[in-house]
């Protein structure tokens, strides 16, 4: 191209994200337009069905336009972002061209390229990550938390220095408010993250500001001017309106709830979208398909108690986890009893056994149920395993984990004794074949060689997929884990 041509404006528009995945909800935007951005800079928070992920922009140059607002479910394929190139951009906003059309994988847009995890491309299902490139400028980078740790840690650390010097700018108000027909202003867009001086430069620039403080002096989260609008218009009280965006955004949905609502009615409605969505889904799919039995048995666990105690004595640094230690039992009743690491191919009629031992667990967040997994399960010892649960659950309640520690997995353990409760009929996760679940350990008088004695007592169930196996296997699989939580010296040489 010579210097005198015009380079178009280029869009971005939502890559394949892999796992059957066809949507994402968008949180919040990271960039304002006229912004400038760089290759992999992070754009905007989304959420699909597996995770929150930061989504990075595979052009560098000017942002022109932002295809939607926080709340909006954005479409694979779809425009997500428009970027002119720094070099053309022009000094004063003006009207910009046509909007392409979403960029297949043989065009301009992004591609998915298979990421599969290594030594697992035969027993875990392929990751697709799509791999964004600018002719001339090179990007390795993925969704961010779906790419390497360290290119998703550099993604974090450049976030929060953008955070830090003020990376909405005020050059991004004074494009908003200059406008055109085609692009909102950044008031619009709900672009609720700015720093204080980008905030006040756009409220300068566009005479919009956020709504008064209430009667409490707190400040409503409404960022909007359609919503507040829209509030205005219909008699909505948005200071009265919970808002489901982040940070209590009050989002143009939750007004329009408030219109429908009832005036009686202080019912709350929590959308069934992203993380808790996709496991309504999957549980919603196992009641449907799988016909589940569900055995149990009452084990006596002070001998495990006591084995624990003493293994974290003697290694303080690296504890053993009661979860843990269930998990290594289970993986080795999964090696004499495979039909329940298995999964029933409905269409074939087979029952298909897997050859590892990918391990789910269920871990209860602040987004809702989750199940992450720890693959190749039967390569790790009960001290390995407490540790891999542990991190998997830190990271679980925090909301960094990637797609592939959420997917494959072949058999799920829950400890639903941390509820305080003794036993549950739990939900196979679909198309998995088998659960099994730890009660809480209390104190109950049990029969120990004729004598009545107090010991610690838990209740342990497996819920199983009777297609794939008779109560034959299931209990004896159930009764080998039980044996294992009595006498666990008995099985040192397999631990």
């Amino acid at each position: 191209m010579d210097g005198g041509a015009r380079m178009t404006a280029q869009v971005f528009a939502l890559p394949d994200l892999g796992e059957g995945l066809t949507d994402a909800e968008l949180i919040r935007w990271l960039v304002a337009p006229g912004d400038e951005v760089t290759v992999d800079q992070p754009i905007a928070e989304v959420e699909t069905a597996k995770a929150a992920v930061e989504l990075p922009c595979p052009y560098a140059g000017v942002v022109t336009e932002l295809h939607g607002t926080p709340g909006d479910t954005i479409e694979v394929g779809a425009p997500v972002i428009t970027v002119t190139p720094s070099a053309t951009a022009p000094e004063e906003p003006e009207e910009p061209a046509e909007p392409a059309a979403p960029a297949g994988p043989a065009q301009d847009g992004p591609s998915a390229v298979p990421r599969t995890a290594p030594g697992t491309a035969d027993r875990v299902p392929a990751q697709s990550g799509p791999v964004l490139r600018e002719p001339g400028v090179e990007s390795g980078n993925v969704l961010v938390g779906f790419g390497p740790r360290d290119q998703v840690r550099r993604s974090r650390a450049e976030r929060r220095r953008r955070l830090a010097h003020g990376a909405v700018s005020a050059r991004g108000a004074s494009a908003g408010a200059a406008g055109t027909r085609d692009t909102p202003a950044p008031a619009d867009t709900g672009h609720a993250y700015a720093p204080a001086d980008a905030r006040e430069a756009k409220a300068q620039a566009t005479g919009r500001r956020d709504a008064p403080p209430d009667a409490s002096g707190r400040t409503t989260a409404v960022v909007s001017p359609l919503v507040r609008r829209l509030a205005r218009e219909r008699g909505v009280d948005v200071h009265a309106v919970r808002g489901s965006g982040p940070d209590g955004l009050v989002l143009r949905r939750d007004v329009e709830a408030a219109i429908t609502a009832p005036a009686e009615d202080d019912a709350t409605r929590i959308p069934l979208r992203g993380a808790r969505g996709r496991m309504a889904d999957r549980m919603a799919r196992s009641r449907r398909e799988i016909p589940e039995a569900t055995v149990w048995v009452d084990a006596d666990a002070t001998a495990l108690l006591a084995v624990r105690e003493e293994i974290n004595t003697a290694d303080p640094d690296h504890p053993v986890t009661l979860l843990g230690l269930l998990a290594r039992f289970c993986v080795l009743g999964l090696a004499r009893y495979p039909e329940l690491n298995a999964r029933v191919d409905a269409e074939a009629r087979e029952v298909v056994l897997q050859p590892a031992v990918h391990l789910g667990f269920a871990a209860q967040t602040d987004r809702g149920l989750v199940v992450p997994v720890a693959h190749d399960a039967q390569t790790r010892t009960a001290r390995q395993l407490s540790a891999d649960l542990t991190a998997l659950t830190r990271r679980a309640r925090a909301g960094d984990l990637t797609p592939a520690d959420l997917t494959g997995g072949t058999f799920t353990v829950n400890n639903y004794g941390v509820f305080g409760v003794d036993g549950s009929a739990a939900i196979i996760n679909h198309p998995e074949t088998a659960i099994v679940g730890l009660g809480r350990i209390i104190d109950r008088p049990w029969a120990v060689h004729g004598t009545l004695e107090v010991r610690k007592i838990t209740e342990l169930t497996l819920a199983f997929d009777h297609r794939a196996c008779d109560g034959g296997t299931a209990g004896g699989f159930l009764r080998y884990v039980a044996d294992c939580v009595e006498r666990p010296t008995a099985l040192l040489g397999d631990l």
